[in-house]
């Protein structure tokens, strides 16, 4: 059994695949992306996976107006993943805020240089401190 931080890391995997596959315009089936990174089905990857798609628009919406000088469009396709997750579980899930932040943290500390992850950081906490939850 895999631990939330762990699935939250193939989250992110599924994200980016979206990303790329959605700028090239090719076709795909999102539970087969997610069957290729996980052997048995999840619900909080299925649910984290769909919404963050589903929202998109809105989470766009989120990032851009945190992001300084900057869209979420230009940051790499791995930064876009995370910042999506954290953002969407800051605003659309019962996750704890500061887990939801310190997790996006912690993918970006792994997967990003040092000056990402202190944007993310701060994008995210302006959005715990600015946005009331929609869930």
């Amino acid at each position: 059994m895999k631990t939330r931080s762990e699935l939250r890391e193939i989250i992110m995997r599924v994200l980016y695949q979206v990303n790329l596959l959605n700028e090239a315009k090719v076709e795909y089936d999102i539970i087969d992306l997610i069957k290729e990174q996980l052997e048995i089905e999840n619900e909080f990857v299925n649910e984290s996976v769909n919404g963050v798609i589903k929202h998109h628009d809105e989470i766009a919406k989120y990032a851009n107006k945190y992001l300084k000088d900057w869209t979420i469009d230009r940051l790499n396709k791995v930064d876009q993943a995370i910042l999506s997750l954290g953002i969407y579980e800051l605003l659309y899930t019962e996750t704890p805020s500061v887990v939801a932040i310190n997790e996006a943290i912690e993918l970006s500390k792994k997967y990003s240089d040092e000056s990402v992850t202190k944007m993310i950081n701060g994008v995210l906490d302006k959005i715990y401190h600015d946005e009331d939850k929609e869930a």
